[in-house]
Protein backbone atom coordinates (compact mmCIF):
# COMPACT_ATOMS: atom_id res chain seq x y z
CA UNK A 1 0.00 0.00 0.00
CA UNK A 2 1.24 3.07 -1.14
CA UNK A 3 2.76 5.83 2.04
CA UNK A 4 1.20 9.19 1.81
CA UNK A 5 2.71 12.21 3.77
CA UNK A 6 1.15 14.12 5.86
CA UNK A 7 1.21 18.19 4.85
CA UNK A 8 0.06 21.01 6.19
CA UNK A 9 -0.96 24.32 4.21
CA UNK A 10 -2.48 27.10 5.98
CA UNK A 11 -4.95 29.95 4.82
CA UNK A 12 -7.79 31.88 6.05
CA UNK A 13 -9.96 30.71 8.95
CA UNK A 14 -13.54 32.04 7.06
CA UNK A 15 -15.82 29.71 9.50
CA UNK A 16 -14.88 27.71 12.74
CA UNK A 17 -15.20 24.04 13.41
CA UNK A 18 -12.69 21.06 12.33
CA UNK A 19 -13.74 18.57 9.98
CA UNK A 20 -12.55 15.13 8.43
CA UNK A 21 -13.34 13.53 5.16
CA UNK A 22 -12.15 13.37 1.63
CA UNK A 23 -11.37 15.93 -0.87
CA UNK A 24 -14.10 16.19 -3.65
CA UNK A 25 -12.28 18.68 -5.94
CA UNK A 26 -15.38 20.33 -7.76
CA UNK A 27 -13.98 22.45 -11.11
CA UNK A 28 -14.69 26.78 -10.63
CA UNK A 29 -11.59 27.80 -12.52
CA UNK A 30 -12.55 31.48 -13.50
CA UNK A 31 -12.52 30.85 -17.61
CA UNK A 32 -10.00 32.46 -19.82
CA UNK A 33 -11.69 35.02 -22.42
CA UNK A 34 -10.05 35.87 -25.38
CA UNK A 35 -11.03 39.19 -26.46
CA UNK A 36 -11.77 39.81 -30.52
CA UNK A 37 -12.86 42.80 -32.78
CA UNK A 38 -16.40 41.71 -34.37
CA UNK A 39 -17.49 44.14 -37.59
CA UNK A 40 -20.26 46.46 -37.24
CA UNK A 41 -23.03 43.87 -38.77
CA UNK A 42 -22.65 41.49 -35.70
CA UNK A 43 -23.05 44.13 -33.32
CA UNK A 44 -26.50 43.37 -32.39
CA UNK A 45 -26.01 39.96 -32.50
CA UNK A 46 -23.17 40.28 -29.97
CA UNK A 47 -25.34 42.22 -27.72
CA UNK A 48 -28.33 39.54 -27.89
CA UNK A 49 -26.08 36.65 -26.98
CA UNK A 50 -24.77 38.53 -24.37
CA UNK A 51 -28.29 39.48 -23.29
CA UNK A 52 -29.83 36.34 -23.52
CA UNK A 53 -26.75 34.98 -21.38
CA UNK A 54 -27.57 37.53 -18.58
CA UNK A 55 -31.57 35.93 -18.72
CA UNK A 56 -30.05 32.69 -18.49
CA UNK A 57 -28.16 33.57 -15.04
CA UNK A 58 -31.34 34.75 -14.10
CA UNK A 59 -32.99 31.57 -14.66
CA UNK A 60 -30.49 29.48 -12.92
CA UNK A 61 -30.60 31.53 -10.21
CA UNK A 62 -34.20 31.67 -9.66
CA UNK A 63 -33.69 27.89 -9.60
CA UNK A 64 -31.42 27.76 -6.86
CA UNK A 65 -34.04 29.72 -4.78
CA UNK A 66 -36.67 27.36 -5.69
CA UNK A 67 -34.53 24.69 -4.55
CA UNK A 68 -34.07 26.47 -1.11
CA UNK A 69 -37.28 26.65 -0.92
CA UNK A 70 -37.82 22.77 -1.31
CA UNK A 71 -35.25 22.05 1.33
CA UNK A 72 -36.33 24.92 3.54
CA UNK A 73 -33.19 26.56 3.85
CA UNK A 74 -34.96 30.23 2.80
CA UNK A 75 -32.98 32.22 5.70
CA UNK A 76 -30.48 32.24 2.92
CA UNK A 77 -32.66 33.87 -0.02
CA UNK A 78 -30.63 37.39 0.57
CA UNK A 79 -27.90 36.09 -1.03
CA UNK A 80 -29.65 35.13 -4.08
CA UNK A 81 -31.36 38.14 -4.23
CA UNK A 82 -28.07 40.47 -4.11
CA UNK A 83 -26.69 38.36 -7.00
CA UNK A 84 -30.50 38.56 -8.99
CA UNK A 85 -29.81 42.26 -8.06
CA UNK A 86 -26.65 42.40 -9.98
CA UNK A 87 -28.30 41.01 -12.92
CA UNK A 88 -30.83 43.92 -12.76
CA UNK A 89 -28.19 46.41 -12.53
CA UNK A 90 -28.12 49.33 -15.10
CA UNK A 91 -24.23 49.99 -15.32
CA UNK A 92 -23.44 46.15 -15.45
CA UNK A 93 -25.99 45.84 -18.90
CA UNK A 94 -25.40 49.11 -20.30
CA UNK A 95 -21.24 49.28 -19.67
CA UNK A 96 -21.15 45.75 -21.33
CA UNK A 97 -23.64 46.61 -24.19
CA UNK A 98 -21.70 50.11 -25.12
CA UNK A 99 -18.17 48.17 -25.33
CA UNK A 100 -19.44 45.79 -27.83
CA UNK A 101 -21.08 48.88 -30.16
CA UNK A 102 -18.14 51.51 -29.43
CA UNK A 103 -15.18 49.10 -29.83
CA UNK A 104 -16.26 46.25 -31.98
CA UNK A 105 -15.49 43.56 -29.46
CA UNK A 106 -17.38 40.40 -28.38
CA UNK A 107 -19.83 39.87 -25.36
CA UNK A 108 -17.14 38.13 -23.31
CA UNK A 109 -14.35 40.07 -23.49
CA UNK A 110 -16.31 43.63 -22.98
CA UNK A 111 -18.23 41.90 -19.88
CA UNK A 112 -14.43 41.49 -18.67
CA UNK A 113 -12.92 44.54 -19.63
CA UNK A 114 -16.38 45.88 -17.18
CA UNK A 115 -15.89 43.10 -14.35
CA UNK A 116 -12.20 44.47 -14.50
CA UNK A 117 -13.09 47.92 -14.21
CA UNK A 118 -15.40 47.18 -11.10
CA UNK A 119 -12.55 45.08 -9.69
CA UNK A 120 -10.33 48.29 -9.89
CA UNK A 121 -12.92 50.32 -7.87
CA UNK A 122 -13.83 47.80 -4.70
CA UNK A 123 -10.35 47.07 -4.31
CA UNK A 124 -10.00 50.59 -3.06
CA UNK A 125 -11.78 50.71 -0.81
CA UNK A 126 -10.37 50.56 2.70
CA UNK A 127 -13.24 48.56 4.50
CA UNK A 128 -12.37 44.76 4.32
CA UNK A 129 -16.36 44.22 4.26
CA UNK A 130 -17.28 46.32 1.56
CA UNK A 131 -14.12 45.30 -0.39
CA UNK A 132 -15.52 41.93 -0.03
CA UNK A 133 -18.75 43.18 -2.05
CA UNK A 134 -16.61 42.99 -5.19
CA UNK A 135 -16.67 39.31 -5.21
CA UNK A 136 -20.42 39.06 -5.78
CA UNK A 137 -20.46 40.91 -8.64
CA UNK A 138 -17.05 38.72 -9.92
CA UNK A 139 -19.02 35.77 -9.50
CA UNK A 140 -22.14 36.73 -11.23
CA UNK A 141 -19.98 38.21 -14.40
CA UNK A 142 -18.56 34.51 -14.46
CA UNK A 143 -21.67 33.36 -14.33
CA UNK A 144 -22.66 34.96 -17.38
CA UNK A 145 -19.65 34.62 -19.53
CA UNK A 146 -20.25 30.46 -18.86
CA UNK A 147 -23.67 31.20 -20.31
CA UNK A 148 -22.18 33.15 -22.94
CA UNK A 149 -19.40 30.41 -23.76
CA UNK A 150 -22.39 27.59 -23.63
CA UNK A 151 -20.76 25.67 -20.70
CA UNK A 152 -22.33 24.21 -17.78
CA UNK A 153 -21.50 25.21 -14.29
CA UNK A 154 -20.38 22.08 -12.55
CA UNK A 155 -22.43 21.20 -9.84
CA UNK A 156 -21.19 19.22 -6.88
CA UNK A 157 -23.49 16.01 -7.51
CA UNK A 158 -24.39 12.84 -5.66
CA UNK A 159 -21.74 12.48 -3.35
CA UNK A 160 -21.62 8.86 -1.63
CA UNK A 161 -19.27 9.85 1.48
CA UNK A 162 -19.07 13.19 3.90
CA UNK A 163 -16.81 14.86 1.60
CA UNK A 164 -14.90 18.09 1.80
CA UNK A 165 -15.19 20.24 -1.32
CA UNK A 166 -11.83 21.55 -3.09
CA UNK A 167 -12.56 24.68 -5.23
CA UNK A 168 -10.79 27.46 -7.19
CA UNK A 169 -13.44 29.54 -5.79
CA UNK A 170 -17.31 28.81 -4.19
CA UNK A 171 -20.03 31.30 -5.21
CA UNK A 172 -22.98 31.99 -2.74
CA UNK A 173 -25.17 30.06 -4.59
CA UNK A 174 -23.07 26.94 -4.39
CA UNK A 175 -23.02 27.06 -0.76
CA UNK A 176 -26.43 27.10 0.16
CA UNK A 177 -27.20 24.56 -1.66
CA UNK A 178 -24.66 22.29 -0.18
CA UNK A 179 -26.41 19.11 1.65
CA UNK A 180 -24.69 20.13 5.42
CA UNK A 181 -24.77 16.21 6.21
CA UNK A 182 -22.65 15.28 3.28
CA UNK A 183 -20.18 18.22 2.61
CA UNK A 184 -18.41 18.47 5.87
CA UNK A 185 -16.25 21.95 5.02
CA UNK A 186 -14.59 23.43 2.04
CA UNK A 187 -11.42 25.03 1.01
CA UNK A 188 -10.63 27.31 -1.65
CA UNK A 189 -7.85 29.00 -3.50
CA UNK A 190 -9.60 32.39 -3.43
CA UNK A 191 -11.86 34.34 -0.87
CA UNK A 192 -11.93 36.34 2.52
CA UNK A 193 -13.12 35.45 6.07
CA UNK A 194 -15.92 38.38 5.09
CA UNK A 195 -17.14 37.20 1.65
CA UNK A 196 -20.54 36.62 1.18
CA UNK A 197 -19.52 32.94 1.10
CA UNK A 198 -17.82 32.91 4.10
CA UNK A 199 -20.67 34.63 5.87
CA UNK A 200 -22.97 31.42 4.72
CA UNK A 201 -20.54 28.84 5.91
CA UNK A 202 -20.59 30.07 9.38
CA UNK A 203 -24.72 30.51 9.10
CA UNK A 204 -24.17 26.92 8.50
CA UNK A 205 -21.82 25.92 10.42
CA UNK A 206 -19.49 24.84 7.89
CA UNK A 207 -15.87 24.98 8.65
CA UNK A 208 -14.02 26.39 5.89
CA UNK A 209 -10.27 27.82 5.01
CA UNK A 210 -10.16 30.26 2.20
CA UNK A 211 -7.47 32.24 0.48
CA UNK A 212 -5.07 28.81 -0.03
CA UNK A 213 -3.95 30.25 -3.26
CA UNK A 214 -3.15 27.24 -5.06
CA UNK A 215 -4.55 23.89 -3.04
CA UNK A 216 -7.11 22.91 -6.04
CA UNK A 217 -3.76 22.21 -8.00
CA UNK A 218 -2.15 20.87 -5.00
CA UNK A 219 -4.54 17.94 -4.00
CA UNK A 220 -6.49 15.11 -5.58
CA UNK A 221 -10.05 13.54 -5.71
CA UNK A 222 -10.26 10.84 -2.29
CA UNK A 223 -7.10 12.58 -0.62
CA UNK A 224 -8.01 12.10 3.11
CA UNK A 225 -8.18 15.53 4.86
CA UNK A 226 -8.71 17.51 7.72
CA UNK A 227 -10.03 21.17 7.68
CA UNK A 228 -9.00 23.12 10.82
CA UNK A 229 -11.50 25.81 10.39
CA UNK A 230 -10.69 27.48 13.60
CA UNK A 231 -6.98 28.27 12.76
CA UNK A 232 -7.49 28.23 9.00
CA UNK A 233 -4.63 24.73 8.61
CA UNK A 234 -5.62 22.18 6.04
CA UNK A 235 -3.80 18.66 6.78
CA UNK A 236 -3.47 16.48 3.62
CA UNK A 237 -3.12 12.73 4.38
CA UNK A 238 -2.37 13.15 8.43
CA UNK A 239 -0.83 10.40 10.27
CA UNK A 240 -2.89 8.78 12.91
CA UNK A 241 -1.04 10.92 15.57
CA UNK A 242 -2.66 13.74 14.25
CA UNK A 243 -5.71 11.94 13.15
CA UNK A 244 -6.38 11.23 17.07
CA UNK A 245 -5.26 14.78 17.81
CA UNK A 246 -8.01 15.92 15.74
CA UNK A 247 -10.75 13.73 16.51
CA UNK A 248 -9.86 14.86 20.55
CA UNK A 249 -10.26 18.73 19.36
CA UNK A 250 -13.03 18.24 17.27
CA UNK A 251 -14.89 16.41 20.62
CA UNK A 252 -14.08 19.36 22.51
CA UNK A 253 -15.66 21.77 19.85
CA UNK A 254 -18.76 20.06 18.57
CA UNK A 255 -19.29 19.98 22.92
CA UNK A 256 -18.40 23.65 23.24
CA UNK A 257 -20.76 24.73 20.66
CA UNK A 258 -23.52 22.72 21.72
CA UNK A 259 -23.34 24.93 24.73
CA UNK A 260 -23.37 27.97 23.18
CA UNK A 261 -26.40 27.35 21.38
CA UNK A 262 -28.19 27.31 24.65
CA UNK A 263 -27.35 30.73 25.34
CA UNK A 264 -29.08 32.20 22.27
CA UNK A 265 -32.65 32.31 24.20
CA UNK A 266 -30.77 33.28 27.40
CA UNK A 267 -30.43 36.96 28.30
CA UNK A 268 -26.98 38.80 28.55
CA UNK A 269 -27.08 39.71 32.37
CA UNK A 270 -23.69 39.79 34.50
CA UNK A 271 -23.36 37.56 37.24
CA UNK A 272 -24.40 40.58 39.92
CA UNK A 273 -27.60 41.17 37.33
CA UNK A 274 -26.08 44.30 35.15
CA UNK A 275 -28.22 43.85 31.66
CA UNK A 276 -26.02 44.20 28.18
CA UNK A 277 -28.10 44.45 25.29
CA UNK A 278 -26.52 42.18 22.65
CA UNK A 279 -27.03 43.57 19.43
CA UNK A 280 -25.85 42.67 15.94
CA UNK A 281 -24.56 44.19 12.81
CA UNK A 282 -25.95 43.28 9.56
CA UNK A 283 -26.17 44.37 5.86
CA UNK A 284 -29.05 43.03 4.73
CA UNK A 285 -32.66 42.55 6.14
CA UNK A 286 -32.59 38.78 5.50
CA UNK A 287 -29.88 38.48 7.90
CA UNK A 288 -32.02 40.18 10.37
CA UNK A 289 -33.44 36.77 10.90
CA UNK A 290 -30.15 35.00 11.34
CA UNK A 291 -29.68 37.65 14.15
CA UNK A 292 -32.49 37.21 15.85
CA UNK A 293 -32.00 33.41 15.95
CA UNK A 294 -29.13 34.28 17.90
CA UNK A 295 -30.43 36.16 20.69
CA UNK A 296 -29.72 39.57 19.05
CA UNK A 297 -31.95 42.44 20.72
CA UNK A 298 -31.79 45.02 17.92
CA UNK A 299 -29.24 46.02 15.36
CA UNK A 300 -27.17 48.07 16.33
CA UNK A 301 -25.31 48.55 13.01
CA UNK A 302 -27.33 48.77 9.76
CA UNK A 303 -25.12 49.08 6.99
CA UNK A 304 -26.54 50.79 3.93
CA UNK A 305 -23.49 50.80 1.56
CA UNK A 306 -24.49 47.69 -0.57
CA UNK A 307 -27.60 49.16 -2.18
CA UNK A 308 -25.66 52.02 -3.68
CA UNK A 309 -22.86 50.25 -5.10
CA UNK A 310 -21.92 48.96 -8.20
CA UNK A 311 -25.43 50.96 -9.79
CA UNK A 312 -25.98 53.46 -12.52
CA UNK A 313 -28.62 55.16 -10.40
CA UNK A 314 -28.77 55.55 -6.31
CA UNK A 315 -31.54 54.09 -4.50
CA UNK A 316 -34.76 55.63 -4.35
CA UNK A 317 -36.08 57.29 -1.54
CA UNK A 318 -38.97 54.31 -1.72
CA UNK A 319 -36.66 51.49 -2.03
CA UNK A 320 -34.61 52.75 1.00
CA UNK A 321 -37.78 53.51 3.14
CA UNK A 322 -39.12 50.11 2.37
CA UNK A 323 -35.72 48.05 3.34
CA UNK A 324 -35.62 50.26 6.83
CA UNK A 325 -39.22 50.19 7.84
CA UNK A 326 -38.83 45.72 7.48
CA UNK A 327 -36.08 46.13 9.39
CA UNK A 328 -37.75 48.31 11.92
CA UNK A 329 -40.84 45.92 12.30
CA UNK A 330 -38.93 43.30 12.24
CA UNK A 331 -36.52 44.16 15.54
CA UNK A 332 -39.67 46.19 17.23
CA UNK A 333 -39.67 47.53 20.18
CA UNK A 334 -35.53 46.87 19.97
CA UNK A 335 -33.55 49.47 18.30
CA UNK A 336 -32.48 49.65 14.97
CA UNK A 337 -29.41 51.76 14.10
CA UNK A 338 -28.99 52.66 11.08
CA UNK A 339 -25.77 54.11 9.56
CA UNK A 340 -26.01 56.95 6.76
CA UNK A 341 -23.56 55.76 3.74
CA UNK A 342 -20.22 55.55 4.74
CA UNK A 343 -18.45 55.50 1.25
CA UNK A 344 -15.48 57.66 -0.24
CA UNK A 345 -15.63 59.26 -3.79
CA UNK A 346 -15.25 56.03 -5.62
CA UNK A 347 -17.94 56.43 -8.49
CA UNK A 348 -19.85 53.96 -6.88
CA UNK A 349 -22.90 55.94 -8.56
CA UNK A 350 -23.10 57.77 -11.75
CA UNK A 351 -24.04 60.81 -9.37
CA UNK A 352 -21.61 61.22 -7.43
CA UNK A 353 -18.91 62.81 -9.98
CA UNK A 354 -15.64 63.01 -8.25
CA UNK A 355 -11.99 62.89 -8.76
CA UNK A 356 -9.66 60.43 -8.07
CA UNK A 357 -8.11 60.80 -4.58
CA UNK A 358 -4.31 60.17 -3.83
CA UNK A 359 -5.87 58.99 -0.18
CA UNK A 360 -9.02 57.97 -0.27
CA UNK A 361 -9.17 56.41 3.26
CA UNK A 362 -8.59 60.45 4.51
CA UNK A 363 -10.50 62.10 1.91
CA UNK A 364 -14.24 62.76 0.61
CA UNK A 365 -15.74 59.92 2.24
CA UNK A 366 -18.28 58.54 4.92
CA UNK A 367 -20.31 62.26 6.62
CA UNK A 368 -18.18 64.09 4.40
CA UNK A 369 -19.25 63.32 1.37
CA UNK A 370 -22.84 63.00 2.33
CA UNK A 371 -22.04 66.79 3.54
CA UNK A 372 -21.31 67.25 -0.09
CA UNK A 373 -23.60 65.52 -2.36
CA UNK A 374 -26.99 67.34 -0.11
CA UNK A 375 -29.24 65.72 -2.51
CA UNK A 376 -28.48 62.13 -2.03
CA UNK A 377 -28.19 62.86 1.83
CA UNK A 378 -31.51 64.22 1.61
CA UNK A 379 -33.04 61.31 0.46
CA UNK A 380 -31.35 59.16 2.58
CA UNK A 381 -32.62 61.04 5.45
CA UNK A 382 -36.15 61.09 4.35
CA UNK A 383 -36.56 57.65 3.91
CA UNK A 384 -34.74 57.27 7.78
CA UNK A 385 -37.17 59.46 9.06
CA UNK A 386 -40.22 57.91 7.23
CA UNK A 387 -39.09 54.47 8.43
CA UNK A 388 -38.76 55.63 12.18
CA UNK A 389 -42.99 55.72 12.85
CA UNK A 390 -42.56 51.53 12.54
CA UNK A 391 -40.71 50.92 15.16
CA UNK A 392 -37.50 52.22 17.21
CA UNK A 393 -35.17 53.78 14.99
CA UNK A 394 -31.98 55.23 15.30
CA UNK A 395 -30.00 57.51 13.30
CA UNK A 396 -25.83 57.39 12.92
CA UNK A 397 -23.49 59.55 11.41
CA UNK A 398 -20.19 57.69 10.63
CA UNK A 399 -16.48 59.60 10.85
CA UNK A 400 -17.50 62.35 12.75
CA UNK A 401 -14.11 64.13 13.20
CA UNK A 402 -15.27 67.37 14.90
CA UNK A 403 -18.90 69.48 16.10
CA UNK A 404 -19.67 71.53 13.19
CA UNK A 405 -19.91 67.95 11.05
CA UNK A 406 -22.62 66.62 13.69
CA UNK A 407 -24.02 70.22 13.30
CA UNK A 408 -24.01 70.56 9.83
CA UNK A 409 -25.99 66.98 9.78
CA UNK A 410 -28.27 68.11 12.25
CA UNK A 411 -29.49 71.07 10.14
CA UNK A 412 -30.24 69.14 7.29
CA UNK A 413 -32.11 66.70 9.42
CA UNK A 414 -34.54 70.00 10.63
CA UNK A 415 -34.96 70.78 7.36
CA UNK A 416 -36.10 67.53 6.21
CA UNK A 417 -38.38 66.58 9.35
CA UNK A 418 -39.99 70.28 8.32
CA UNK A 419 -40.60 69.00 4.44
CA UNK A 420 -42.41 65.82 5.67
CA UNK A 421 -44.33 67.97 8.45
CA UNK A 422 -45.65 69.93 5.68
CA UNK A 423 -46.31 66.68 3.47
CA UNK A 424 -48.09 65.49 5.91
CA UNK A 425 -45.43 62.22 6.14
CA UNK A 426 -45.47 60.57 9.61
CA UNK A 427 -42.05 60.43 11.29
CA UNK A 428 -40.50 59.80 15.01
CA UNK A 429 -39.43 63.62 16.20
CA UNK A 430 -37.87 62.51 18.90
CA UNK A 431 -35.52 60.10 17.38
CA UNK A 432 -32.39 59.35 18.27
CA UNK A 433 -29.34 60.89 16.40
CA UNK A 434 -25.81 59.01 17.12
CA UNK A 435 -21.89 59.10 15.93
CA UNK A 436 -19.88 56.94 15.09
CA UNK A 437 -16.54 57.65 17.38
CA UNK A 438 -13.54 56.46 14.95
CA UNK A 439 -11.21 59.34 14.58
CA UNK A 440 -8.60 60.31 17.55
CA UNK A 441 -10.38 63.93 16.98
CA UNK A 442 -13.52 62.67 17.84
CA UNK A 443 -11.53 60.84 20.29
CA UNK A 444 -10.11 63.98 21.98
CA UNK A 445 -13.54 65.85 21.95
CA UNK A 446 -15.67 62.88 23.18
CA UNK A 447 -16.94 65.68 25.60
CA UNK A 448 -18.22 68.27 23.96
CA UNK A 449 -19.49 65.80 20.91
CA UNK A 450 -21.68 63.97 24.30
CA UNK A 451 -23.34 67.01 24.88
CA UNK A 452 -24.80 67.24 21.38
CA UNK A 453 -25.79 63.84 20.46
CA UNK A 454 -28.06 60.96 21.72
CA UNK A 455 -25.70 58.20 21.89
CA UNK A 456 -22.00 56.98 20.51
CA UNK A 457 -20.98 53.86 18.74
CA UNK A 458 -17.61 53.44 18.69
CA UNK A 459 -16.26 51.85 15.35
CA UNK A 460 -13.28 50.29 16.94
CA UNK A 461 -12.12 48.62 13.57
CA UNK A 462 -10.80 52.23 11.66
CA UNK A 463 -10.39 53.80 15.31
CA UNK A 464 -7.82 51.54 15.88
CA UNK A 465 -5.85 51.46 12.10
CA UNK A 466 -6.28 55.71 12.84
CA UNK A 467 -4.73 56.05 16.59
CA UNK A 468 -2.09 53.60 15.35
CA UNK A 469 -1.39 54.58 12.04
CA UNK A 470 -1.99 50.87 11.18
CA UNK A 471 -3.36 49.49 8.11
CA UNK A 472 -3.90 46.23 8.66
CA UNK A 473 -4.42 44.87 4.73
CA UNK A 474 -1.05 45.87 4.46
CA UNK A 475 1.08 42.74 5.15
CA UNK A 476 4.23 44.91 5.88
CA UNK A 477 2.58 46.77 9.11
CA UNK A 478 -0.24 44.52 10.13
CA UNK A 479 1.55 43.21 13.00
CA UNK A 480 1.50 46.53 14.54
CA UNK A 481 -2.59 46.90 14.34
CA UNK A 482 -2.43 45.93 17.96
CA UNK A 483 -6.26 46.05 19.63
CA UNK A 484 -4.63 46.24 23.18
CA UNK A 485 -2.38 48.63 22.64
CA UNK A 486 -2.45 51.21 25.98
CA UNK A 487 -3.38 54.09 23.96
CA UNK A 488 -6.67 52.25 22.13
CA UNK A 489 -7.84 51.40 26.15
CA UNK A 490 -6.98 54.86 26.95
CA UNK A 491 -8.90 55.93 24.19
CA UNK A 492 -12.20 53.76 25.03
CA UNK A 493 -11.57 54.67 28.38
CA UNK A 494 -11.91 58.94 27.63
CA UNK A 495 -14.82 58.30 25.22
CA UNK A 496 -16.95 55.79 28.22
CA UNK A 497 -16.47 58.69 30.44
CA UNK A 498 -16.99 61.52 28.38
CA UNK A 499 -20.69 59.19 27.87
CA UNK A 500 -21.20 58.88 31.16
CA UNK A 501 -20.96 62.10 32.26
CA UNK A 502 -23.42 63.59 29.24
CA UNK A 503 -25.75 60.55 30.34
CA UNK A 504 -25.87 59.12 26.70
CA UNK A 505 -26.26 55.71 25.43
CA UNK A 506 -22.52 53.93 24.77
CA UNK A 507 -22.42 51.33 21.94
CA UNK A 508 -19.45 49.34 20.20
CA UNK A 509 -19.88 47.97 16.63
CA UNK A 510 -16.62 47.18 15.62
CA UNK A 511 -14.90 43.60 15.96
CA UNK A 512 -13.70 44.33 19.05
CA UNK A 513 -17.37 43.38 20.56
CA UNK A 514 -17.22 40.01 19.24
CA UNK A 515 -14.01 38.59 21.27
CA UNK A 516 -15.19 37.96 24.61
CA UNK A 517 -12.18 38.48 26.12
CA UNK A 518 -12.59 42.23 24.91
CA UNK A 519 -16.43 42.14 25.86
CA UNK A 520 -15.42 42.11 29.47
CA UNK A 521 -13.12 44.63 29.32
CA UNK A 522 -15.56 46.55 27.33
CA UNK A 523 -18.08 46.11 30.16
CA UNK A 524 -16.04 46.66 32.85
CA UNK A 525 -15.23 50.25 31.15
CA UNK A 526 -19.24 51.06 31.11
CA UNK A 527 -20.11 49.79 27.52
CA UNK A 528 -23.80 49.11 28.00
CA UNK A 529 -24.57 47.69 24.32
CA UNK A 530 -22.50 45.50 22.21
CA UNK A 531 -22.76 44.95 18.60
CA UNK A 532 -21.43 42.43 16.39
CA UNK A 533 -21.66 39.62 13.60
CA UNK A 534 -24.32 37.45 14.67
CA UNK A 535 -22.99 34.63 15.34
CA UNK A 536 -20.62 35.77 18.08
CA UNK A 537 -23.56 36.61 19.97
CA UNK A 538 -23.65 33.32 21.93
CA UNK A 539 -19.89 32.93 23.00
CA UNK A 540 -19.83 36.49 24.29
CA UNK A 541 -23.00 36.32 26.45
CA UNK A 542 -21.74 33.20 27.80
CA UNK A 543 -18.61 34.92 29.27
CA UNK A 544 -20.76 38.20 30.30
CA UNK A 545 -22.98 36.05 32.41
CA UNK A 546 -20.03 34.79 34.17
CA UNK A 547 -18.88 38.48 34.89
CA UNK A 548 -19.51 40.32 38.32
CA UNK A 549 -18.94 43.95 37.56
CA UNK A 550 -17.69 44.04 41.12
CA UNK A 551 -14.25 43.48 39.17
CA UNK A 552 -14.25 46.00 36.55
CA UNK A 553 -12.77 48.86 38.46
CA UNK A 554 -9.93 46.69 39.89
CA UNK A 555 -9.39 44.91 35.87
CA UNK A 556 -9.52 48.57 34.33
CA UNK A 557 -7.32 50.10 36.97
CA UNK A 558 -4.42 47.02 36.45
CA UNK A 559 -4.83 47.46 32.51
CA UNK A 560 -4.35 51.27 32.60
CA UNK A 561 -1.44 50.38 34.65
CA UNK A 562 0.27 48.10 31.69
CA UNK A 563 2.70 49.63 29.12
CA UNK A 564 2.74 47.52 26.03
CA UNK A 565 -0.07 45.34 24.33
CA UNK A 566 1.50 42.22 24.91
CA UNK A 567 1.82 43.23 29.07
CA UNK A 568 -1.70 44.05 28.63
CA UNK A 569 -3.32 41.10 26.96
CA UNK A 570 -0.74 39.05 29.78
CA UNK A 571 -2.47 40.68 32.91
CA UNK A 572 -5.93 40.19 31.27
CA UNK A 573 -6.00 36.54 30.56
CA UNK A 574 -4.75 36.29 34.19
CA UNK A 575 -7.34 38.21 35.95
CA UNK A 576 -10.09 36.68 33.80
CA UNK A 577 -8.94 33.46 34.85
CA UNK A 578 -8.75 34.58 38.29
CA UNK A 579 -12.11 36.39 38.71
CA UNK A 580 -13.78 33.69 36.16
CA UNK A 581 -11.87 30.31 36.70
CA UNK A 582 -13.83 28.15 35.02
CA UNK A 583 -13.64 30.37 31.43
CA UNK A 584 -10.43 28.74 29.15
CA UNK A 585 -12.33 27.78 26.45
CA UNK A 586 -13.08 31.41 25.66
CA UNK A 587 -10.35 33.24 26.37
CA UNK A 588 -8.44 31.91 23.02
CA UNK A 589 -7.14 34.91 21.21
Amino acid sequence: MEQRTQISYTGIAASPGIAIGEVRLLDRRRISVQEYKISPEQIEEEISVFLEAVELARKQLELVQRELVRQSKTEHFYIIDTQLLILKDAMLIDSTSELIRTELINAAGALKKVLRRFAAVFERIEDEYLRERGSDIELVGERIIRNINGMELPQVGELERRSVIVAHDLSPADTCQFDVDLVVAFVTDLGGPTSHTAILARSMEIPAVVGLEKITRLVGDNTPVIVDGNSGVLICNPDAETLKKYLELKRHYEFYKKQLRSYCELPAVTADGKNISMQANIEFLPEADIALNNGAQGIGLLRTEFMYMARLQPPTEEEQFQSYKKAAELFAPYPVTIRTLDIGGDKFVSDISLEDESNPAMGLRSIRMSLCEKRLFRIQLRAILRASAYGNVRLMFPMISGLAEVRAAGEIITQVMQELENEGISFNRDLKVGIMVETPSAVFVADILAAEVDFFSIGTNDLIQYCLAVDRGNEHVAYLYEPFHPAILRALKHIADAAHAAEIDLCICGEMAAEPMFSIVLVALGYSQLSMSSQGISRVKKLIRQWDTGHSQELIDILMEQKTAADVLRVLKEKLRQFIPDADPTLDY
